[in-house]
């Protein structure tokens, strides 16, 4: 792999949820920064999202935020970033993230990240964004969708089914693996970046 910088998006929740979910976030974003991949995210500074670009910026790692103006107006953002793209709006904000990103991971979330989740399938699906889009699968969160993909094209409302429209995952590691691509054993390898 080139010595480039990738840059992943990764979709989570701004509060809410079990310890297990926000270890995960830690630990991706760890992994983020050991692999010199660019962390893409809301810029916020609470929740899943705080915890993810801390840790993502505790290890050394780069991370960019992509907040709208009101939310900036409100105090919610993460003040210790690498850079940070100030928006209009979250259809903005939204976009953004996605140009700038080559994949897509989406942690445990609310509607705001199902949101941006469909979206990005949605993306996918019109060939807008032809990058991966990951689901990191902490205590079988999504277990729930992956159902309702299968029956959604089984009963003929998606054109293509869910293997080849986003990937689960159970762990960071294998979350982080699948959105750069990378064989079963390669991210296990000290010399992938």
């Amino acid at each position: 792999m080139s010595n480039l910088r990738r840059r992943i998006c990764v979709f989570c929740a701004s509060g809410g949820g079990p310890r297990p979910y926000y270890r995960a976030a830690e630990e991706l974003g760890s992994l983020f920064a050991l692999r010199q991949v660019e962390l893409v995210y809301g810029a916020g500074k609470v929740g899943l999202m705080g915890s993810l670009a801390d840790a993502c910026l505790q290890a050394g790692g780069c991370v960019t935020g992509v907040i709208p103006r009101f939310m900036v107006d409100r105090g919610w953002q993460h003040q210790g970033l690498t850079r940070v793209f100030v928006e209009s709006s979250m259809a903005v904000r939204k976009e953004k993230m996605r140009q700038l990103a080559q994949a897509v991971i989406a942690l445990p979330g609310g509607c705001g990240t199902m949101e941006e989740l469909f979206e990005t399938i949605t993306a996918r699906q019109m060939g807008h964004f032809p990058h991966p889009i990951v689901l990191l699968n902490t205590l079988g969160y999504y277990d729930e969708l992956r159902r309702w993909l299968v029956r959604a094209e089984t009963e003929g409302f998606m054109r293509e089914g869910p293997a080849r429209m986003v990937e689960f995952a159970q762990t960071p590691e294998e979350a982080l693996r699948l959105a750069l691509e990378l064989p079963d054993d390669e991210l296990a390898s000290d010399t992938i970046l």
